[in-house]
């Protein structure tokens, strides 16, 4: 019963943390003079992605056995799986949930105001899904997955064969991401008309401009409790799973991903929830990038690298995933409920795992 508690008291305290932590670094954003859209790929991504990468980095470099540093590669797979398929489902969710809301306001109403017939034409007018932002937001979208897609290809091909120089090709994953780190940075970004103005820090409510002293300590109060928290909620699962009858690979493998990547999830949760859909994409494509990357090239260093049919799975659907969204925003088509798919294919994922783990 303790564990169940305490898999609450940690989720409600993650999403808390990460309210507090998406005010403060939309201000770094501010103070750093960066485009909107980087605070989203890479601020909150590099924040939120930090504590998972040092998991990662003590896992494959203090591991006692080759299994201890295999629980580092298992990570490096199953962030990138977590975020292509829950985390965008969770926003497409988010984001048909806030359309029914405002179909049912625009229905009480229309209905108080002139009618039920009058209201059901006003609910219709709303018509149908639109698509997520317009062409050119989505072709910005699709260059982030087509950033990603080949470097995860190529992570994936590299745990299928085995060569002397395997571990120097790590150096170019880090590599890989620091053009990455540039061309957000230093990329032109238009000023979108979503969250335009910034709601006061936490830390400073009346002040119209925060100090950067509270701003740099909001960030880093916040990103500590997510760390902790994060680590205690993947512990408390770890506990909960064989009481729920599953092996210790099943949770691993199908929950713990989930788990770790929980502070994105909700990073991107909140943005949608105020309005900053852009932001909240930005936040996991950004992700994406970095366990595409980071945690990668700690794996190639420090450990063999070697895929068994479980995580060969993972990459395959995690592929998959990226080349339905790939696909849907190169024909400008992506909308919320396109968006909801891939959660699906998270759960054909945990299908596919039991002959193999079986």
């Amino acid at each position: 019963m303790l564990h169940f508690v305490l898999l609450i008291v940690c989720a409600v305290a993650i999403y808390l943390s990460c309210e507090w932590f998406v005010n403060a670094v939309e201000w770094l954003g501010a103070r750093l003079n960066v485009g909107r859209m980087a605070v989203g790929t890479i601020l909150a991504a590099f924040g939120t992605a930090l504590p998972e990468s040092v998991v990662t980095l003590v896992a494959v470099t203090t591991g006692a056995t080759p299994e201890a540093k295999n629980i580092g590669v298992g990570a490096a797979m199953g962030g990138p799986l977590a975020l292509a398929t829950v985390a965008y489902g969770v926003t497409g969710g988010m984001l048909l949930l806030q359309r029914r809301k405002r179909r049912a306001a625009a229905a009480a109403d229309s209905t108080a105001a002139r009618g039920p017939e009058q209201a059901l034409g006003s609910e219709r007018a709303l018509g149908p899904e639109r698509a997520l932002g317009s062409e050119r937001d989505l072709r910005r979208l699709a260059k982030d997955q087509t950033w990603f897609l080949p470097v995860f290809v190529v992570k994936v091909a590299l745990g299928l064969v085995a060569f002397a120089f395997k571990p120097v090709l790590g150096l170019a994953f880090f590599a890989v991401y620091a053009v990455y780190f540039w061309r957000e940075i230093r990329g032109d970004h238009e000023e979108d008309e979503e969250g335009v103005e910034l709601e006061p820090l936490k830390f400073q409510p009346k002040a119209e401009s925060p100090a950067t002293w509270a701003v740099v300590a909001q960030t880093l109060a916040t990103l500590a409790v997510i760390f902790f928290a994060s680590q205690l909620f993947v512990h408390q699962l770890d506990a909960i799973g064989p009481m729920l009858g599953l092996s210790a690979s099943v949770t691993a493998l199908l929950l713990s991903p989930i788990a770790t990547e929980l502070p994105e999830i909700m990073n991107a949760v909140i943005w949608v929830r105020q309005g900053k859909t852009k932001l909240a994409l930005a936040n996991i494509s950004g992700a994406m990038m970095i366990q595409a990357t980071v945690p990668s090239g700690l794996g190639l260093l420090f450990t063999s690298w070697h895929f068994d049919t479980a995580l060969l799975w993972s990459g395959l659907i995690t592929m998959a995933a990226i080349g339905y969204l790939l696909l849907t925003m190169r024909a400008h088509k992506l909308t919320p409920g396109r968006l909801a798919v891939a959660a699906g294919f998270y759960v054909v994922f945990g299908l596919g795992l039991i002959p193999i783990l079986a």
